[in-house]
């Protein structure tokens, strides 16, 4: 069983998807969702940023699902502003999503899944590992959770709980209706991103490898 975060849309949706067409059951988890059985899908709601949601989440999971023996934790968001145009308030609203959600979610779930075994990949960016224009405050939360990638795999070395982090770099999805970064210059046109499957794609592969193999880190980017 596999659960996925922010799995209404976009990269999320497609892992939710390619995890299903794989013969997984898919624990599908967003805002937007309906909650209920759906297909292949079991659709449960909650804002990702609501740490007190969180816990109430992975609770719920627990006792009327199980334990999942795949966390794919993509729920994020994402806004260029130049760093004279940050505030601390939207500094507060991403790192709520970006990094205290994962945190809460592995949180109420790692201890369940470290007594079989399974495996937490978190969906980070190019930019948890460099720094960008206008993305001070995006890059500090993903740097925030390649920090917590890290920190869990060495923690639970050892225990049968496997950690990856994939990085992919600009990908064409809904998240870049408001950036328009044909218009910015210094992005490039989002005909020339990666794909939401192309994602989804090497998160399958990842979740698909042997217990006895360990992917720490898949970056990957267009050409």
């Amino acid at each position: 069983m596999a659960l996925v975060t922010g799995a209404s849309r976009g990269i999320g949706g497609q892992i939710a998807r390619e995890l299903a067409d794989a013969g997984a059951r898919v624990i599908r988890v967003a805002r937007s969702l309906t909650p209920g059985s759906h297909g292949a899908f079991e659709d449960l709601v909650c804002d990702m940023s609501d740490s007190a949601a969180v816990e109430r989440l992975t609770a719920a999971v627990l006792a009327s699902v199980g334990t999942p023996d795949i966390i794919v934790s993509n729920a994020g968001i994402f806004d260029r502003i130049p760093f004279e145009r940050s505030t601390v308030e939207e500094l507060r609203r991403q790192v709520a999503v970006n990094l205290v959600g994962p945190f809460a979610l592995a949180r109420g779930l790692l201890p369940a899944m470290r007594a079989r075994g399974g495996l937490h990949i978190a969906i980070g960016s190019v930019a948890d590992h460099n720094g960008f224009p206008d993305n001070s405050i995006y890059s500090a939360t993903k740097y925030g959770l390649r920090g917590l990638h890290e920190s869990l795999s060495a923690e639970y070395r050892g225990s049968g709980l496997r950690f990856t982090l994939v990085s992919p770099g600009p990908t064409d999805t809904t998240i870049w209706d408001t950036v328009n970064p044909e218009a910015r210059g210094r992005v490039r046109d989002r005909s020339s991103m990666l794909r939401a499957a192309d994602v989804a794609e090497a998160v399958l592969f990842v979740a698909t490898r042997p217990a006895h193999v360990v992917i720490d880190w898949l970056r990957m980017g267009p050409a």
